[in-house]
């Protein structure tokens, strides 16, 4: 719905949201009419459409808002090249972005803009996230308090912010080429935070501000296995100074096991993964010095995916309550599992490993080699 207040387009818009748009005709209309109820008005939004075969443009272009504005591309160039034109086509002092799909509360551009007005050392900034399921908004697992040392800590072993919710102070992102880079498909957002700590510190409101949607047509859900290859690489590359040629199986586990929560498949595993993150977070905490506050955050945030990934292994009915003790990092104490936990989980998986032997098979059902 359009704002009387807001700006005519030839002011120069506070913030640029930038919306890269394929067949989106069906939710980009919530998108967008969630932008019109932003507290903040000066803002502008760029929805780059890459040759959509649904009524999109139409959609857009005919859109009563007056800040909104469609870009086309003359061919389609796949989602990272089309949000990279929407950026170098910008005009705002901070760029936002937000995917087709997903939905701004109505204080997400004004409580970001006064973050990264507050905190010049700050060069991007996210926030908390909550999910769309079916009709119910729901929680959803990233930490809920965060230091910027904690969100630096978290981007070593995992994508610690939801691409929708980040702000970026535009100076930075033209001083970076390109501003996401193509061939990291699927984890471009990932890849842009190592990079751009090069200019500045990543923080995140811990306020939910956006309602990310659930649904089978997410690019989280289509291209899985792409998303985790690029993750990886990301990973990789981060890692190698520290790690050398263990780096990439590193980041292999980092992604499957604690971003992408496959169970661990034997107790080896567990604690090669185990050594590989203590010796992350030491070399973390003696590079960053991080303060008390922020300390004690990563340590429990750290815990909490131990205890995901032990509960995972447990179950999964091919790791031992041993391996799990003998590869619990020595640092782990708050968030850890309880013992009650680790003998309910370690039934669950026995359990499970007996049926897949063939003991809860008839008798008449023959057995596989």
């Amino acid at each position: 719905m359009s704002d009387p207040a807001a700006p005519p387009p030839t002011a120069p818009p506070i913030v640029s949201v930038v919306i890269p748009a394929y067949n989106g005709a069906a939710l980009i209309g919530e998108t967008l009419a969630s932008l019109g109820e932003q507290t903040l008005t000066a803002w502008e939004a760029l929805v780059v459409d890459d040759c959509s075969s649904d009524d999109t443009r139409e959609l857009v272009r005919n859109w009563p808002d007056r800040r909104v504005r469609l870009i086309e591309n003359a061919v389609n160039v796949g989602p990272v090249n089309t949000r990279n034109r929407g950026f170098a086509e910008a005009r705002g002092r901070y760029l936002a972005g937000l995917d087709q799909d997903d939905l701004c509360r109505p204080e997400r551009l004004a409580r970001q803009v006064a973050y990264l007005e507050a905190h010049p050392d700050v060069v991007l900034v996210g926030a908390q996230t909550e999910q769309l399921v079916g009709r119910r908004v729901l929680p959803m697992d990233y930490a809920p308090h965060t230091t910027p040392d904690l969100i630096a800590w978290l981007s070593w072993i995992e994508n610690p912010l939801a691409w929708s919710t980040v702000m970026v102070r535009a100076d930075v992102a033209r001083r970076l080429d390109p501003f996401t880079r193509p061939e990291i498909l699927y984890a471009e957002d990932f890849d842009l935070y190592h990079r751009i700590v090069a200019f500045g510190r990543i923080a995140r409101l811990d306020e939910p501000l956006l309602i990310y949607r659930q649904h089978e047509g997410g690019v989280s859900k289509r291209f899985t296995t792409l998303m985790r290859v690029s993750a990886t690489r990301v990973l990789a590359e981060v890692h190698t100074p520290l790690l050398g040629e263990e780096a990439d199986e590193v980041a292999r586990l980092l992604v499957v096991h604690n971003m992408g929560g496959a169970p661990i498949p034997d107790g080896a595993t567990l604690r090669r993964l185990g050594e590989a993150i203590t010796r992350l977070q030491n070399a973390f905490v003696e590079r960053v010095e991080p303060d008390a506050q922020s300390l004690k955050l990563i340590r429990w945030e750290t815990a909490r995916r131990w205890r995901q990934l032990a509960r995972a292994a447990l179950r999964g009915g091919k790791v031992t309550l041993g391996d799990v003790l003998a590869s619990r990092p020595p640092h782990l104490g708050l968030g850890y599992a309880g013992v009650d936990d680790l003998l309910r989980w370690r039934a669950i998986g026995m359990a499970r490993r007996f049926y897949r032997g063939g003991h809860g098979r008839r008798q008449d059902t023959p057995l596989q080699p």
